[in-house]
């Protein structure tokens, strides 16, 4: 999901493939994964993805988070690591806030945090 998300713009700059490559190490997830070899893998299918709905359903049952507010944060983080938010991100994470039982007052306050914590990281002012 971490990769979709930094994907859904239809590019992967180095700034976000660092990004989503430390959210693993950061986080201890998934300590066996090869990162290298899992970016291959997501790029190699990822052009056969048809149904963005059913993929994300797919994904989240493989997670079967239970921070669901949490997992939601870090792909907002994720699709904001290029510095931008565009419209096919913005509708991936309505879609995944959505399957995650996240209401539109929630989705809203998350992404706003997290686009005025990265404005401030890369303007370095409150």
């Amino acid at each position: 999901m971490f990769l979709h998300c930094c994907f859904k713009d239809g590019t992967f700059s180095k700034d976000e493939i660092n990004n989503v490559a430390s959210k693993f190490v950061d986080l201890q997830i998934n300590r066996d994964l090869n990162f290298k070899e899992e970016l291959i893998h997501y790029q190699s299918y990822n052009i056969d993805v048809t149904e963005e709905q059913e993929y994300l359903e797919y994904i989240l049952k493989l997670i079967n988070p239970v921070q669901d507010l949490a997992l939601f944060s870090y792909c907002v983080e994720l699709c904001l690591s290029d510095k931008l938010l565009s419209t096919p991100e913005e509708s991936l994470l309505q879609k995944i806030a959505t399957l995650l039982g996240i209401s539109d007052e929630e989705n809203a306050a998350i992404t706003k945090l997290l686009t005025q914590r990265k404005a401030v990281e890369l303007e370095k002012i409150f």
